[in-house]
């Protein structure tokens, strides 16, 4: 009996066929994975011997890439909620650290505060100490005492400036409407016994600072006080102050001194630190203070003439004006209007070179509104009353800007700047008055009269 002979030894194949290598993707590497049905079929169709045809193929390799196609879904998912949880731990252990450094620094704040307060301790055992060695003791101040310095200790929210700045630039332009409203640039016919007179509408004097305003003569009136505030939204919404509704029905025309750069300081003689006050770690600036209220003030002379000579004490006439002048000025005589000489700078540069020909030169005495200045200016009759009021401007403050030049008998108001002296018939010497504008147009007095 012949005995079988072994199998011929070959090389193992590296290279499988198409239809092998399908057989061998179909096979599981889980031996207890049920096979898949359409791999199964393959598989038997390959045991079988016929090789599986073009549409069974198509149909095992889409049911490979949607079977892959779920799994990667599946990982991608669980990739998030992998992420997710890592954020969460990140946060947690963020918060961890934070919270360990601030018990850390708090527990180094309590350390250096203990250590000052053993410092402290230790220095006023010292100065306890240092008393009893001159038979002295520490009693401390009472409740009262530390109650009332600590109502009169320093409060930054009050000292502070107030919150409240209005809007200077958006004012100043609702008043320019207002006052036409107000009837600005009009007048009125007012009737009087002996005739008739045409009069301008009233006027309110305001003076805007930059803590505050004085409307009328005062008094000042701080944008910390809510009827200021009140006052300034009013303007600013375009609207006349309610305030004024009862007094100008009709509105009113507003006279408007722009200081917003300017502090008003009023005097008070009950302030326990004068000057101006500064908040902590504020800069400070060129800051301008006024203590001056706009307007014309009394002198000693206006005021004692609006009091009445005498009055009836004990069924007596006393007089009084003498008394209160000398509590006011002490026993001085009257008191003597003061003298103001200004030339013209053109009079000067002609009579530098040769005496002027058919040049007039006139000798202007004016008197000021208040009677205790006289201004004599020289000048040349070519030049014009605008160049009279730029040298009255040299000797007199800016406030009083606002004024008319009357002429003596017949009554005039010059009001044109462009006008010469000659133009106007001033030819010799003469006398003139200045007096404040009322409103728009100024009345003529009759009591002025003339020198030549």
């Amino acid at each position: 009996m012949a005995t079988p002979r072994r199998p011929a030894p070959f090389k193992a194949k590296t290279h499988y066929t198409e239809e092998e290598l399908i057989l061998l993707g179909s096979l599981s590497l889980n031996p207890t994975e049920p096979p898949n049905k359409g791999n199964s079929f393959l598989l038997e169709r390959a045991v079988q011997g016929s090789a599986p045809s073009d549409s069974e193929l198509l149909n095992s390799a889409m049911k490979r890439v949607i079977e892959l196609e779920r799994i990667a879904r599946a990982q991608e998912q669980d990739i998030k909620i992998k992420d997710l949880e890592i954020k969460a731990l990140e946060k947690k252990i963020n918060r961890m650290q934070q919270h360990h450094t601030e018990n850390t620094i708090r527990g180094q704040r309590e350390l250096d505060l203990e250590e000052n307060c053993k410092k402290l301790h230790q220095k006023i055992c010292e100065m306890e100490h240092f008393l009893s060695d001159y038979g002295l003791v520490w009693v401390g101040e009472n409740d009262e005492a530390s109650s009332f310095s600590t109502a009169r200790s320093w409060n930054p929210d009050i000292s502070a400036e107030a919150t409240f700045q209005p809007d200077f630039d958006l004012i100043l332009e609702n008043i320019k409407d207002l006052n036409v409203l107000g009837g600005e640039g009009e007048s009125h016919i007012e009737y009087q016994k002996r005739g008739a007179r045409l009069k301008a509408p009233e006027s309110v004097q305001l003076t805007i600072y930059k803590n505050g305003i004085i409307m009328f003569q005062g008094p000042f009136r701080s944008y910390q006080e809510k009827s200021t505030q009140q006052c300034m939204k009013d303007i600013m919404d375009g609207y006349f102050p309610s305030e004024l509704q009862n007094h100008f029905p009709n509105g009113v025309i507003f006279q408007v001194t722009d200081n917003r750069d300017v502090t008003f300081s009023e005097k008070r003689p009950w302030d326990e630190f004068p000057g101006p006050g500064h908040t902590v770690g504020s800069l400070e600036g060129n800051i301008q203070e006024t203590t001056k209220k706009p307007g014309l003030q009394l002198s000693t002379n206006q005021f004692l003439n609006r009091l009445p000579k005498s009055v009836a004490r004990g069924g007596q006439l006393v007089e009084i004006r003498e008394s209160i002048r000398e509590a006011l000025q002490g026993p001085v005589a009257n008191e003597i209007p003061r003298e103001i000489l200004l030339n013209s700078p053109h009079l000067e540069l002609e009579q530098s070179y040769s005496p002027p020909k058919n040049k007039v030169i006139l000798t202007l005495r004016i008197r000021s509104e208040t009677g205790e200045e006289t201004y004599k200016v020289r000048m040349l009759s070519s030049e014009t009353f605008g160049d009279l009021r730029k040298y009255l401007s040299q000797c007199r403050p800016p406030e009083l800007s606002s004024y008319d030049i009357i002429s003596p008998f017949p009554n005039h108001v010059y009001n044109e700047d462009s006008c010469t002296l000659e133009e106007a018939g001033l030819v010799k010497n003469v006398f003139l008055v200045l007096k404040t504008r009322s409103g728009g147009k100024q009345e003529i007095q009759s009591e002025i009269t003339a020198q030549s």
